[in-house]
Protein backbone atom coordinates (compact mmCIF):
# COMPACT_ATOMS: atom_id res chain seq x y z
CA UNK A 1 0.00 0.00 0.00
CA UNK A 2 2.89 2.71 1.11
CA UNK A 3 4.58 1.37 -2.96
CA UNK A 4 1.11 3.14 -3.96
CA UNK A 5 0.65 6.36 -2.63
CA UNK A 6 4.44 6.79 -3.17
CA UNK A 7 3.72 6.37 -6.92
CA UNK A 8 0.77 8.23 -6.72
CA UNK A 9 2.76 11.07 -5.12
CA UNK A 10 5.29 10.81 -7.25
CA UNK A 11 3.24 10.54 -10.87
CA UNK A 12 0.47 12.65 -9.81
CA UNK A 13 0.24 14.91 -12.49
CA UNK A 14 0.66 12.53 -14.92
CA UNK A 15 -2.01 10.29 -13.58
CA UNK A 16 -4.28 13.67 -13.70
CA UNK A 17 -3.17 14.65 -17.31
CA UNK A 18 -4.00 10.88 -18.26
CA UNK A 19 -7.17 10.81 -16.37
CA UNK A 20 -8.24 13.99 -18.26
CA UNK A 21 -7.19 12.79 -21.90
CA UNK A 22 -8.86 9.56 -21.38
CA UNK A 23 -11.72 11.69 -20.66
CA UNK A 24 -11.62 13.82 -23.67
CA UNK A 25 -11.18 11.13 -26.04
CA UNK A 26 -14.09 9.53 -24.70
CA UNK A 27 -16.33 12.35 -24.75
CA UNK A 28 -15.35 13.14 -28.13
CA UNK A 29 -15.31 9.40 -29.67
CA UNK A 30 -18.82 8.88 -28.74
CA UNK A 31 -21.13 11.77 -29.12
CA UNK A 32 -24.41 10.91 -27.37
CA UNK A 33 -27.07 9.58 -29.35
CA UNK A 34 -30.35 11.15 -27.32
CA UNK A 35 -28.54 14.80 -27.54
CA UNK A 36 -28.59 13.96 -31.58
CA UNK A 37 -32.18 12.45 -31.38
CA UNK A 38 -33.49 15.90 -29.84
CA UNK A 39 -31.46 18.02 -32.24
CA UNK A 40 -33.35 16.20 -35.04
CA UNK A 41 -36.69 16.12 -33.32
CA UNK A 42 -36.55 19.82 -32.68
CA UNK A 43 -34.87 20.95 -36.60
CA UNK A 44 -37.86 19.09 -37.89
CA UNK A 45 -40.97 21.17 -35.25
CA UNK A 46 -38.97 24.02 -36.81
CA UNK A 47 -39.37 23.17 -40.32
CA UNK A 48 -43.07 22.28 -39.54
CA UNK A 49 -43.40 25.21 -37.71
CA UNK A 50 -41.97 27.53 -41.05
CA UNK A 51 -44.96 25.67 -43.42
CA UNK A 52 -47.30 27.53 -41.02
CA UNK A 53 -48.77 30.67 -41.65
CA UNK A 54 -50.58 33.02 -39.44
CA UNK A 55 -52.39 36.20 -40.19
CA UNK A 56 -53.30 38.80 -38.22
CA UNK A 57 -56.97 38.29 -38.43
CA UNK A 58 -56.40 34.72 -37.18
CA UNK A 59 -54.86 36.04 -34.00
CA UNK A 60 -57.37 38.64 -33.38
CA UNK A 61 -59.93 35.98 -33.60
CA UNK A 62 -58.27 33.69 -31.00
CA UNK A 63 -57.49 36.51 -29.06
CA UNK A 64 -60.83 37.19 -28.70
CA UNK A 65 -61.97 33.78 -28.00
CA UNK A 66 -59.42 33.54 -25.10
CA UNK A 67 -60.65 36.95 -23.83
CA UNK A 68 -64.68 35.60 -23.83
CA UNK A 69 -63.48 32.39 -22.14
CA UNK A 70 -61.69 34.48 -19.21
CA UNK A 71 -64.98 36.54 -18.74
CA UNK A 72 -67.05 33.17 -18.45
CA UNK A 73 -64.07 32.11 -16.23
CA UNK A 74 -64.99 34.72 -13.64
CA UNK A 75 -67.54 36.36 -11.93
CA UNK A 76 -70.17 38.10 -14.15
CA UNK A 77 -70.70 42.19 -13.93
CA UNK A 78 -72.60 43.77 -15.96
CA UNK A 79 -69.61 45.20 -18.08
CA UNK A 80 -68.66 41.74 -18.08
CA UNK A 81 -71.51 40.44 -19.93
CA UNK A 82 -71.51 43.62 -22.19
CA UNK A 83 -67.65 42.76 -23.05
CA UNK A 84 -68.96 39.36 -24.09
CA UNK A 85 -71.76 40.72 -26.64
CA UNK A 86 -68.57 43.13 -28.07
CA UNK A 87 -66.76 40.10 -28.59
CA UNK A 88 -69.45 38.21 -29.85
CA UNK A 89 -70.05 40.90 -32.51
CA UNK A 90 -66.33 41.23 -33.55
CA UNK A 91 -66.39 37.46 -34.02
CA UNK A 92 -68.59 37.10 -36.02
CA UNK A 93 -67.75 40.23 -38.03
CA UNK A 94 -64.00 38.57 -38.61
CA UNK A 95 -65.52 35.06 -39.54
CA UNK A 96 -67.66 36.30 -42.62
Amino acid sequence: MKKIEEFIVKHYQKLVLLLLVVILFNTCGNPNKQLTKKVEILSTKIDSLEMVSVTKKDLTIEGLKVEKRLIQSTDRKILDVNRQSEIDKELEMLNN
